[in-house]
């Protein structure tokens, strides 16, 4: 019988999201007087709440869908002229973000679900940039390439100065914790069980009584509403906002930020949107061939763990248990902790 140190019940999963939490916990006193690299963190906290919305339709029912930076650019957008021109405190104008991602999401998923496949990913596709060109165009209204400058500050209420960049990155971490944290007990929860049982078979799923279309929509209702958030947070933390808060580009850089990180995993959004993030910054000399010069390590990535880098980190830990288990068939901790999912974070 081999002899533990560690707790019963701290799985390797687990210590690895505590450390990253940690050191997102941590970086604000790291980074003392690098007001740029926390600035940098503080972005792509905000896109990592986006991209969560991705990850739960993509990895949980299958679906991709290609106008997640259009809705993420009208939660932008509507923080954003609803605090300048409008006059709205934040917070009331990020609930309204919210809502209207949400509400639109859900209306929007009633067209959009009835396609299927590439034919949903093409429909959706067209939606964003639809959503783009009314934003990029509509003068009166989103001030068009102008923009939109002096968004307001979340209110503290006399307790928290969130013009302070460290304050605001708290701010922004929380809620990307608790991003993280609906992903894992909708994972965990037969909510999330329905999803997976869909992107398993549709058909399967209906002979079980899974009411399929209606789990898709509620499912492409809470991607947006992840877009919405983040865009109403990032507004918040640019100060400024134009039309390419909401480009298709931004989309299918959302779709690599998943896709590295590891597609249907806790802890993948957030992994592959600051590794991307901070490869684009540190060929941020060479932006306009910083995909070429990006793009041959990310391909490895994709090569070499197609699950992504959370996905491989956890395939890896199972083959380490199913080896310790077969060596050690007495140890009745090991060989239980093989049957936890692979993808459990």
């Amino acid at each position: 019988m081999t002899t533990r140190f560690a707790p019963r019940n701290l799985s390797p999963q687990t210590l690895g999201t505590v450390l990253v939490a940690l050191a997102l916990l941590l970086a604000p006193l790291a980074l003392a007087g690098e007001e740029y690299v926390l600035r940098v963190l503080t972005v792509g906290a905000t896109y990592a709440i986006a991209v969560y919305g991705m990850n739960l339709l993509l990895g949980l029912t299958g679906q991709l869908s290609l106008a997640q930076g259009g809705f993420f650019g009208i939660g932008v957008y509507v923080v954003g002229l609803l605090t300048t021109d409008h006059d709205w405190a934040f917070w009331p104008a990020l609930l309204m973000a919210v809502l209207v991602t949400g509400v639109g999401g859900y209306v929007a998923g009633i067209v959009a679900l009835r396609t299927r496949e590439e034919y949903f990913a093409i429909f959706t596709l067209a939606m964003g940039f639809i959503i783009y060109l009314v934003i990029s165009r509509w003068e009166s209204v989103t001030h068009a390439h102008s923009g939109v400058s002096g968004v307001k500050f979340p209110e503290g209420f006399g307790i928290f100065d969130f013009s302070e960049p460290t304050v605001l990155y708290y701010l922004v971490l929380l809620f990307l914790l608790g991003a993280g944290y609906v992903t894992w007990a909708i994972r965990r929860s037969g909510i999330g069980r329905t999803l997976v049982s869909i992107r398993t078979s549709e058909d399967l799923a209906r002979s079980i009584g899974v009411n399929v279309g209606l789990n898709k929509q509620l499912a492409f209702a809470a991607s947006t509403t992840f877009a919405g958030l983040g865009g109403g947070l990032f507004a918040a933390v640019q100060g400024f906002v134009g039309p390419s808060a909401a480009s298709v580009d931004l989309t299918f850089e959302m779709l690599m930020f998943v896709l590295v990180g590891g597609l249907a995993t806790v802890m993948g959004p957030v992994l592959g949107t600051l590794i991307v993030l901070f490869l684009f910054e540190l060929f941020g000399e060479f932006e306009a061939y910083r995909f070429l010069l990006v793009g041959p390590i990310i391909i490895a990535i994709v090569i070499f763990a197609p699950r992504g880098i959370v996905g491989y980190l956890n395939t890896f830990i199972a083959r380490r248990r199913s080896r310790t288990a077969t060596r050690d068939p007495g140890d009745t901790d090991s060989t239980s902790s093989t049957t936890e999912p692979e993808e459990a974070r």
